[in-house]
């Protein structure tokens, strides 16, 4: 476990693998119930037997600092830059990224397209025309609604915590939702350029549950990206990463093998 401070920001971050180098594949994880754990446990020890890789918990997430203010898309992205600019200053990185870190990792590739070999997106979010609107309605939403909510996104993940762990991730959330300007700031984030989308270079491999509420917007944005391949998981809902763990690591450690080549000197 380790701390840097990226932008004047306290960040926890973890690198994996080999420590010479620079960084091969960093793994972004989904918003408010989430931090950099859900990778270690699933993908990101399996991957670092063969790249270097670095997780961080997001602003405001898991043991990062959490700021009041600076929760648009952009912010994470300059935060992503900033870190790169440490561990992979030189080198193109493969970004994978769950529900909002795909949203993340999809910015990231369309404002720094040289610094991206390629995306790897498990149910990302596309955030179209009202996304900002449907992501506050659904970050405040209180009562059965937020148990509801909770256990169609996250139950699989908590499941595998202790009450203490669950009851401290409830806790976060609650404090970013409520004491920062992280809705304000998804409501005002912009939408990203659709004809660049079209054009983004990177290859790009889209992961989407069968049952998952956003897989219709993640069909589309799957075939607007002009090197993107899809992959449907039967039965599953927003939660593959729980649902379907050795055939999304299979998927994405046979994708990465050929999108390292490319950029290996």
């Amino acid at each position: 476990m380790a701390f840097e401070t990226i932008n004047g920001l306290r960040l926890h971050t973890q690198v994996l693998g080999r420590q010479d180098g620079p960084v091969q594949v960093v793994f972004l994880h989904g918003m408010v119930m989430d931090n950099l754990s859900s990778w270690y446990f699933t993908f990101a020890n399996p991957i670092a037997q063969s790249h270097k890789v670095l997780l961080y918990d997001m602003r405001g997430h898991g043991r990062s600092e959490r700021p009041a203010q600076g929760y648009q898309l952009g912010d994470f992205v300059a935060e992503l830059a900033a870190l790169l600019d440490v561990h992979a200053p030189d080198t193109p990185v493969t970004l994978v990224g769950n529900s909002f870190g795909g949203l993340l990792a999809l910015a990231f590739a369309l404002e720094h397209p040289n610094r991206t070999a390629g995306v790897c997106l498990i149910e990302a979010h596309a955030n179209v025309q009202g996304w900002g609107d449907e992501m506050a309605a659904t970050l405040t939403q209180q009562g059965d609604q937020a148990k509801a909510t909770i256990a169609t996104h996250f139950d699989k993940w908590l499941g595998r915590h202790s009450d203490r762990k669950r009851n401290r991730l409830a806790e976060n959330a609650k404090q970013l939702i409520y004491q920062t300007s992280l809705v304000a700031d998804l409501q005002a984030t912009p939408e990203l350029d659709e004809d660049a989308l079209t054009r983004l270079p990177a290859p790009v491999l889209a992961l989407y549950g069968e049952s998952s509420d956003i897989r219709a917007r993640g069909e589309a944005l799957a075939h607007r990206l002009p090197n993107a391949q899809l992959h449907i998981f039967p039965g599953c809902s927003h939660s593959i990463m729980w649902e379907a763990t050795a055939e999304v690591r299979r998927q994405l450690t046979d994708w990465l093998s050929p999108v390292a080549q490319e950029v290996s000197p």
